[in-house]
């Protein structure tokens, strides 16, 4: 039942959503200089790419309210404080969030604006939860690699990129420093995770 966007429910859920994007970026920001100081500057990397994202979710919310400008809209919400020194924690953390964005939180909200005639609404919500689950998805899998030694280790033959000069080191075991360039362990990324890694990736 169409209802008007300024008594909505969606509305509430827009600014919600903003609220929390916005937030996510920011922990993310600030959990990639806790990878920083740690050494792990691809990790580092990794946070500062899912935070971008989060700006862009934001961006678009917001622009749904633009109905609204120069209003205020109030509302409540629970948010997560997650702070850690351990990385593997504070990436599991993440991947909570994310998952519950993408399994309960958007899904609801997508229902929502369907429901009172919001189809706009209704479609940033479903594709952004679906943008959230790969999020969730990767913070898992790093949590996971970290936790068997496995982010700069493989069983058989792994291959890495350095972030910083662009080589691939394949091997069992990345080095201490990258054979090219010289930057520290912390620069390389499983292959897998590596943005632009080439061709070959696509075969």
């Amino acid at each position: 039942m169409a209802v008007e966007f300024s008594q909505s429910r969606t509305k509430e859920n827009l600014m919600k959503a903003f609220a929390g994007e916005s937030q996510a970026r920011n922990r993310y920001t600030i959990a990639a200089e806790e990878a920083c100081r740690k050494g792990f500057f691809a990790l580092k990397e990794i946070f500062l790419f899912t935070a971008d994202q989060e700006r862009a979710h934001a961006t678009r919310f917001y622009e749904l309210l633009k109905t609204e400008a120069g209003e205020n809209i109030r509302i409540e919400g629970g948010y997560p404080v997650d702070q850690s020194e351990s990385l593997v924690e504070l990436l599991m953390m993440a991947a909570h969030n994310e998952q519950e964005e993408h399994q309960e939180v958007y899904p609801a909200f997508a229902k929502t604006a369907e429901e009172e005639g919001f189809p706009e609404a209704a479609y940033a919500f479903s594709q952004i939860a679906e943008v959230e689950k790969i999020h969730g998805e990767r913070f898992v899998k790093i949590a996971e690699m970290l936790k068997k030694e496995t982010y700069y280790e493989s069983s058989g033959q792994g291959e890495w990129m350095c972030l910083n000069c662009g080589h691939i080191f394949k091997g069992e075991k990345v080095p201490p420093v990258c054979p090219v360039c010289r930057h520290e362990r912390g620069y390389f990324i499983p292959a897998c995770m590596a943005p632009y890694l080439g061709f070959s990736a696509c075969r």
